[in-house]
């Protein structure tokens, strides 16, 4: 098993631990890029990809878990794109 399937495979359990390194990691591996909108943007982050739509979420802080919902969006997001 791959770093990658071990991070899917723990994406997908939906763990109350898991980090925003670790979003950026997988998202990254499906090809998406960060992007941070300007000074302004505050802790609103997007990933985007040429060819799929992007993932828009507030970064966590002061912690940098993620809560529950924001990773049932993004498995919903990458599941009806055929990602995951």
């Amino acid at each position: 098993m791959t770093k990658k399937d071990k991070l899917i495979t723990k994406f997908l359990s939906k763990p109350k631990d898991f980090t925003w390194q670790e979003l950026v990691m997988l998202l990254e591996s499906f090809g998406y890029t960060l992007i941070n909108s300007g000074k302004t943007s505050g802790s609103r982050m997007r990933f985007v990809h040429p060819t799929y739509p992007p993932v828009m979420l507030h970064k966590p802080h002061p912690r940098p878990i993620l809560k529950r919902y924001q990773l049932e969006d993004i498995i919903n997001l990458l599941k009806q794109e055929g990602l995951l």
